[in-house]
């Protein structure tokens, strides 16, 4: 092995959303000299504004900083940053995969939670070096020694040999630097070998196309080499290489065991797919590195624009979007009520959510959601089956056989005097109980097979109103399963509203059409005809409400004389309201699809 290889550090931290693991990273930039003082701010390696606001990490990201160590040495310390959020799973275990070690960063204050078990199994995976730090030990509410034991039953690491730290103070992280020499091991690789380098990240420039962000595993790389992705079968030539410091530093070669960047013209960030393999076009390597897979999309949307006149503006955000986010897949759909507009599919709800924000702040765009819902698999009378995103897609009771729903595995640690409400909460969410264990005496891990489709709408907030906010979840997709499910349209009038069509558990399906219907009511304005607002499967009407007739006093102008005259009044309004009940349309107000998807579910 090479000098130089021997003085590489490939690393990432892995921690729960709010444990500091951003905060670290500022600090490990700060001693290392990475980033001068006067450039400091919080959250450097979190570049987009909703990342800084949410405090979360939405992006992976990588630098590479320069230590020199207590042995006197300069080392190359690449930092891999990732993503906290289970919505994205694929690109931790991506980011992992390019690393040798991960510090497993835990809160003094909460202890361990959901996604630090998730992420920590995912780093097991890899075969990656462990070192748990505790973090925030400066804050007056941090149990450093009772978190310490639950980290000593979870991974078998000495409590006494659990680092403590602050990652604000930046007490206890020269130590941290100094374990992550002793400790991360040197890259592995020849830099002779046929070319073998893993996409782990690669974003969107307009200038120079899309960017891939790669670790060297064998092989050198060298700069106007013609390279072939593997996966995405697509052969570039390597423009420009470099490492990946606060800004990007072009090289002449990049060897096995560094990290750094690609670009090479690609207009589609689609061909620099996460985990894909790059090697050489004319001396390719036997085989890709494994574990590459197609991000599929678990959550769908419909998208419309509140003016109708917005719709090729939508469709070019969305373009322009999917550049940086290649996970987010549309397709154009029409509604009847909305009028033009696409079939959005999303990673998840926290997901979903940033896409939403993303095409108001960046492309001041007005646009209205359908209700959010999963990919279901239905069964015909023939035996075909058929994946579908819509509601609406669903063929007629006479040719439907079954629905299959997709099922997660869920994975909840909580405080255990909470233990009784979640459990109601998941028995309520058609959750099947698989098992319980205690991670010392004070909190406690849960596991259920859950619905999907019963946890993309609201089951996170009230997961976190019953325990208090104290409560942590995960979840991993586990397969489709057969379920009694029935489409639940509304209709107005007699007319259906497809953009409120949904996908429900029978079981369900009566208390969401009295509400369905009720919320309606309020939202719809009064015409001069009665409106009739239903909620049906099939052709049974399961629910119903009326919105009152606005009435004219027609007898207003009648001072005294016959009744008659009153009457024949009257009688010609009622021949009137039925004539305009058959040709009146009823126009459903934007407020009452937004206020749909705020309904408790």
């Amino acid at each position: 092995m090479t000098l130089h290889k021997s003085r590489i550090r490939n690393f990432c931290i892995v921690a729960h959303i709010d444990h500091g693991k951003s905060t670290l990273a500022d600090r490990l930039l700060e001693i290392t000299g990475t980033v001068a003082k006067r450039d400091m701010q919080d959250q450097v390696l979190d570049s987009m504004d909703l990342e800084r606001e949410r405090g979360i990490t939405i992006k992976s990201h990588a630098i590479q900083m320069t230590y020199r160590a207590a042995d006197g040495l300069d080392y190359t310390l690449n930092l891999i940053d990732t993503p906290g959020h289970v919505d994205f799973t694929y690109e931790v275990s991506r980011a992992l995969k390019a690393c040798e070690g991960a510090i497993l960063v835990v809160d003094a204050a909460q202890g361990i939670e959901a996604q630090t078990i998730s992420n920590l199994y995912l780093a097991l995976d890899s075969d990656l070096e462990i070192i748990p730090v505790l973090n925030k030990v400066d804050l007056p509410g941090a149990r450093a020694d009772v978190v310490a034991m639950s980290v000593e039953s979870l991974i078998g690491e000495p409590a006494e040999d659990v680092l403590s730290i602050s990652a604000k103070t930046g007490e206890g992280v020269q130590e941290l630097l100094e374990t992550i020499i002793q400790r991360v091991p040197p890259p592995e690789g020849h830099p002779d070998s046929p070319l073998q380098a893993l996409i782990f990240d690669s974003i969107f420039n307009q200038y120079r196309g899309a960017i891939a962000y790669v670790r060297i595993f064998e092989g050198t790389l060298r700069r106007r080499e013609a390279l072939r992705f593997m996966a995405a079968k697509c052969e570039y030539l390597a423009e420009e290489i470099g490492v990946l410091r606060l800004g990007m530093q072009p090289t002449e070669e990049l060897t096995a065991g560094d990290v750094g960047y690609v670009i090479g013209s690609i207009k589609d960030v689609r061909d620099t797919r996460v985990g894909d393999t790059i090697t050489h076009a004319n001396r390719p390597a036997a085989n890709e590195i494994a574990g590459f897979r197609e991000v599929k999309p678990m959550v769908f949307s419909g998208v419309y624009p509140t003016n109708t006149e917005d719709f090729e503006d939508l469709r070019a955000s969305l373009e322009r979007l999917q550049l940086n986010d290649s996970a987010i897949g549309y397709e154009p759909e029409t509604s009847a009520a909305l009028g033009f507009g696409f079939r959005v599919g999303f990673l998840g709800l926290l997901h979903m959510e940033i896409v939403q924000e993303r095409l108001d702040r960046e492309f001041n765009l007005d646009i209205i959601t359908t209700l959010p819902n999963v990919k279901y698999e239905v069964v015909t009378n023939d035996g075909d089956i058929e994946i579908i995103e819509n509601p609406n897609k669903v063929p007629a009771a006479g040719k439907l056989d079954h629905i299959k729903e997709p099922f997660v595995k869920a994975e909840i640690i909580s405080p255990s005097e909470y233990i009784g409400n979640i459990m109601k909460l998941c028995m309520d969410r058609r959750g099947e109980f698989v098992n319980q264990t205690y991670l010392g005496t004070e909190r406690a891990t849960l596991e259920y097979q859950l619905p999907l489709a019963e946890i993309v709408f609201d089951f996170y907030d009230k997961l976190k109103s019953f325990s208090r906010g104290y409560a942590s979840f995960d979840y991993d997709f586990s397969g489709y399963r057969r379920s009694d499910l029935v489409k639940l349209d509304v209709l107005i009038n007699g007319d259906p509203v497809d953009a409120l069509s949904a996908i429900v558990h029978r079981s369900k399906a009566y208390e969401m059409g009295r509400k369905l219907t009720a919320k309606l009511k309020n939202l719809i304005p009064r015409q001069m005809f009665e409106v009739a607002i239903q909620a049906a499967i099939g052709s049974r009407v399961i629910a119903r409400t009326n919105v009152k007739a606005i009435r004219k006093d027609v007898t207003a102008k009648c001072y005294g004389g016959d009744i008659t005259r009153k009457r024949k009044l009257l009688e010609k309004q009622k021949e009137g309201k039925k004539r305009m009940k058959h040709v009146g349309n009823v126009e459903v107000p934007q407020e009452a699809f937004l206020a749909v998807l705020s309904m408790e579910n």
